[in-house]
Formats: structure tokens, C-alpha cells, sequence
């Protein structure tokens, strides 16, 4: 990770769970560390808990379904810290909102922050990259199994659907670089279910979401955390595509 020092990265969906564990891994790694989210304040209290380590962590408030709020956050990255060096698309939520019942305005929010959004952070950070002449820069897409695999549970479809574009953008955006020439990798991560806050605010319910997690062993944020630096660290030359992780007491 040596050459990671004093860089740039980004992390969208920073605030809490896998974002905040990737944040804090990639501080103590050393590098400068924009952590965005629609509550910003917990990202404030990262930087406090943070303060003594050997890189920084930089807030900013974005709204990732608002394409005018990360225009202006990529365009303070560039104005204050030079541009960015990695970006790292984790921000993702899921609604209870089957195909044959589901409420459109849930949906749209699905696709907004999973797919739109990750495409617009994408786009945004490999053009600030080229423009600064960035050519080993890295670009991660939080996926899911859920990207990989249906399960039979009619909640979760529409979230589904939306991992699997992110695994079809994933494709998409590995042979736009080749095609360009480019040596910036593109990563996906794709964890099984993780004990974080995402099950309780997609259940809506602390109660629910703990009984989910109580099944298993579930993953812990700082799974998906130790692979991101495990991508990071790979030879320039390497190009480390889709990491699956799953719980080994997970069976479907």
C-alpha cells in the first residue's frame, strides 16, 4: 500500500457499515480520504475517531441520487486535494418492494443510488483521473451476491435486479478502459449478507434485522474492507476483477 500514501480516494456511502470500514482502513493506510454521505455529521465523528492516524479523512455531504451535488463534490476533490486516485462506489440500499406489488417510488430509489449513481461517481472519477493524467488509479463497485444469484424471496428481486446491472457495468466499464488503453483497474466486491445497518433500515425494523443476522455467522464490515486494501495492494499489472465473499454458513 506504499504507493497509496498521500493520495486521493473517494468513498460514496461513507457514514456507517461497509463505508465507514473501508474509510477507516484506507485512513490508517495513509491516504487522504473524501467520505461522502446525505448525514455528513457521522462522518464528522469518523474524523474525530481518525484524527491521530496516519492519513486524513475529508466529509463532504452528497446526495448521490443529486447529479448536481456530486458534480460540485468532484469538483471541490479536484480544487482542493488535486483530483481523485481511487473511487470507491459503495453507496446502496434496498426496499422491501416486490416486482408484482412493489411501490415505483421505491424502485426508483433502488436504481437511482445503485445503478445511476455509481455510473455518474464512475464516469465523474475517471474523467478527473484522465484529465490529471492518472493511469494507475483504481475504480470499486460494491456489489453483492445478489448480482450473482436470485434468491427465492420476492423483496429482494428488484434489488437483485439492480446488483445485476452493476455486474453487467462492471463488464461494460472493464472493456471501455481496454479500449482506451487505460491501466486504471475497475474492481467489484461482492459480499453475501453482512452484519452492518443495511438490513435493519431495509426491514425498517432493528428488531427484524437482528433476527436476520442472528441466523448465521454473518460477514463483518471490515471483511469487505480488509478486500478493498487486498485489491489495492496487487502489482500495478494485476488486475483483480470480481471478489466474492460469502459466509461459509450461508447456503443459498
Amino acid at each position: 500500500m506504499e504507493r497509496w500514501v498521500g493520495r486521493v480516494a473517494l468513498v460514496t456511502g461513507a457514514s456507517v457499515g461497509i463505508g465507514a470500514a473501508i474509510t477507516r482502513a484506507l485512513v490508517r493506510q495513509g491516504m487522504k480520504v473524501v467520505g461522502c454521505a446525505r448525514n455528513v455529521q457521522q462522518i464528522e465523528d469518523l474524523k474525530k475517531e481518525l484524527k491521530s492516524e496516519k492519513g486524513q479523512l475529508i466529509p463532504i455531504k452528497c446526495d448521490i441520487t443529486n447529479e448536481e451535488e456530486i458534480l460540485s463534490m468532484f469538483g471541490r476533490i479536484q480544487s482542493e486535494l488535486g483530483g481523485v486516485d481511487v473511487c470507491i462506489n459503495n453507496a446502496g440500499l434496498a426496499h422491501c418492494a416486490p416486482l408484482l406489488s412493489g411501490s415505483t417510488a421505491d424502485w426508483k430509489n433502488m436504481l437511482d443510488v445503485n445503478v445511476l449513481g455509481l455510473c455518474i461517481c464512475t464516469r465523474e472519477a475517471f474523467q478527473q483521473m484522465r484529465k490529471n493524467k492518472v493511469d494507475d488509479g483504481h475504480i470499486f463497485l460494491i456489489n453483492s451476491m445478489s448480482g450473482h444469484r436470485v434468491i427465492p424471496s420476492a423483496n429482494g428481486h428488484f434489488y437483485s435486479a439492480t446488483k445485476y446491472a452493476v455486474s453487467g457495468l462492471l463488464e461494460g466499464i472493464r472493456n471501455e478502459l481496454q479500449e482506451l488503453k487505460s491501466h486504471i483497474r475497475v474492481t467489484a466486491i461482492s459480499p453475501g449478507m453482512a452484519r452492518t445497518e443495511f438490513e435493519i433500515r431495509n426491514m425498517k425494523s432493528r428488531e427484524e434485522g437482528e433476527r436476520i443476522y442472528a441466523e448465521y455467522k454473518c460477514l463483518e464490515a471490515t471483511d469487505l474492507a480488509d478486500a478493498v486494501i487486498y485489491a489495492l495492494s496487487a502489482p500495478p499489472h494485476v488486475q483483480i476483477h470480481d471478489i466474492l465473499l460469502r459466509p461459509t454458513e450461508q447456503t443459498s
